[in-house]
């Protein structure tokens, strides 16, 4: 049953609204669901109470963890820190931050600052990683993404074998804006697999990995 921490909605820049996105991960049998759209802390206020009340909406009532969240998207990297915390005070149970790409201009040290931060959970598409980075990450605890997403994808070789190197953590998201975009375990196994990875990293990064973060999710909740 696939993990998806990484989506966007009609929040930010999908094209589904927050509960139509939670209720085809539904039906793809998801396990949990992230809604994490677009913010700085110039927006943030707009976007995660209605974000924290959707997912609790779909707790509630159906068979998934819904989990609220945000993508901190172009906030200045030495604002990263403090943004995050203020998230995790205001209600997102996840903080993912948007990494530096080969295809957005992402402020050189958002990588570096999203590692050090103890309130960011996911470093998204961090293509441009180092390897310093990636050494720092693993002591760090910090999870890296594999990135379903076009364009982000083409970098997924590279954190691939920064992992296999450094010794990190890798999970597997959709970075969803449409319904169709979200994973399933076929999707899932495809893209880890298109990584590079091998059959026991591959299942770290799909399953067991996401796995661990949402339990350490709902263990800060409790």
């Amino acid at each position: 049953m696939a993990y998806d921490l990484h989506t966007h909605s009609t929040l930010s820049d999908g094209t589904f609204a927050p509960i139509e996105m939670i209720r085809q991960a539904v039906a793809n049998k998801t396990r949990a669901i992230a809604i994490t759209d677009h913010a700085t802390s110039a927006d943030m206020e707009r976007i995660i109470p209605e974000i924290v009340r959707v997912c609790e909406l779909a707790r509630n009532y159906w068979e998934i963890v819904a989990i609220p969240g945000v993508e901190l998207t172009h906030e200045p990297a030495r604002k990263v820190a403090e943004t995050a915390a203020r998230t995790k005070a205001m209600g997102a149970w996840i903080v993912v931050v948007h990494g530096e790409t080969i295809v957005e201009p992402v402020e050189k040290g958002t990588n570096l600052a999203a590692i050090k931060s103890a309130d960011v959970d996911i470093l998204a598409h961090p293509g441009l990683l180092s390897l310093d980075e990636a050494y720092l990450a693993a002591e760090k605890g910090k999870f890296l993404e594999i990135s379903a997403r076009k364009g982000h994808c083409l970098t997924n070789g590279h954190v691939a074998v920064l992992s296999k190197i450094a010794g990190f953590k890798l999970v597997v998201d959709s970075d969803a804006h449409k319904d169709v975009e979200l994973l399933t375990d076929s999707f899932a196994d495809a893209v880890a697999h298109g990584s590079g990875l091998d059959n026991a990293a591959c299942l770290l990064a799909i399953s067991t990995n996401p796995e661990a973060l949402v339990k350490q999710i709902l263990d800060r909740k409790k």
